[in-house]
């Protein structure tokens, strides 16, 4: 087979597989909304479980859910006929999917929903199926085919399945005004942790920053850079930040430069980020301005210095 062959089965899986979710789209109704207000009930946690590809799809879902503010776990359906119904309790939600709704190892655990009258929603392509008749909110997949061309490949149907999900959750995050810093005390390790750290999380403080008073002379300026070893001084004036000396300020004054004083050499009114700002931020406006530091301030105005951020803070933190 050709690469171009292989494209064309790839661009014919894709298409297969996007009508399909325009399918599932179009199809959706009152019983979504009743799944969503099935979950925001619940005093517990959302039992998500399927079992071969369903399962994994409901792996996925339950991990989802658990990172955005919905507390989940996955619960192996055939493992719940061995102890693990026990996971399940009053107060829970079960979401339970099965693209035929005739998946026998869910029968235990559908039956015990029903004899704990925990609320059961099901997922399956068959409205009369087993699963969806037991269901307190049935949602419908639509019968797309499936993009493998013989009929008997979970493709679209766990596509449409891991999209129904995702849905599930972003309607539930909406309503409950699931922020970015929400879903950074989730995400804390990684790359999405550090793209959402603060600038209060990674800066440096107290006795590690870089300051000294307009009136010092330069040779204590000069041994402050050194001591502290960021290449740079804040320059103060009656405890809030008046300037910094950089490189590019000694360079500048060379001549004569152990008889100046800080103010004299300082650039003032420098560039400043707030505690709050996000890290990512910072390393844009650093990039954007070809500097390596920015002094942290608060936002009520007072310039008084609460931190320092190098741009070598946020490369170790994987911001950059």
């Amino acid at each position: 087979m050709s690469q171009t062959s292989f494209q064309e089965t790839a661009r014919r899986v894709i298409g297969v597989e996007a009508e399909g979710l325009a399918q599932l789209a179009a199809g959706l109704d009152d019983s979504f909304d009743r799944a969503v207000e099935t979950i925001l009930a619940a005093r517990g946690r959302v039992i998500v479980s399927g079992m071969g590809k369903s399962g994994h799809i409901a792996r996925k879902m339950a991990a989802t859910f658990a990172s955005t503010g919905t507390p989940a776990h996955f619960v192996h359906p055939a493992e719940a006929s061995h102890g693990d119904l026990g996971m399940m309790a009053a107060g829970d939600a079960v979401l339970v999917l099965s693209n035929s709704g005739e998946t026998p190892e869910l029968a235990d655990l559908v039956a015990y929903t029903r004899r704990f009258r925990i609320p059961l929603i099901g997922v399956a392509s068959n409205p009369d199926s087993t699963l969806l008749r037991q269901s307190d909110v049935a949602l419908v997949l639509p019968k797309a085919p499936e993009a493998c061309g013989t009929g008997i490949v979970p493709t679209t149907s766990t596509t449409m399945t891991l999209a129904l999900g995702d849905a599930l959750a972003v309607a539930l995050m909406e309503h409950r005004a699931f922020s970015p810093e929400n879903f950074r005390d989730f995400h804390p390790g990684g790359k999405l942790g550090a793209r959402l750290s603060k600038v209060a999380d990674l800066m440096h403080r107290d006795a590690e920053l870089p300051l000294i008073p307009e009136s010092a002379e330069m040779g204590d300026a000069l041994l402050e850079i050194s001591q502290k070893g960021f290449g740079v001084v804040g320059v103060t004036r009656d405890g809030t930040l008046a300037g910094v000396i950089t490189d590019g300020d000694l360079r500048r004054h060379m001549t004569g430069l152990l008889d100046l004083r800080a103010g004299d050499v300082m650039t003032r009114d420098p560039l400043t980020i707030a505690p709050d700002a996000l890290a990512e931020e910072a390393v844009a406006i650093m990039n954007d301005r070809k500097i390596t530091c920015l002094f942290v301030v608060p936002e009520d105005g007072s310039r008084r210095p609460a931190g320092f951020l190098h741009i070598h803070d946020c490369l170790r933190a994987g911001i950059g």
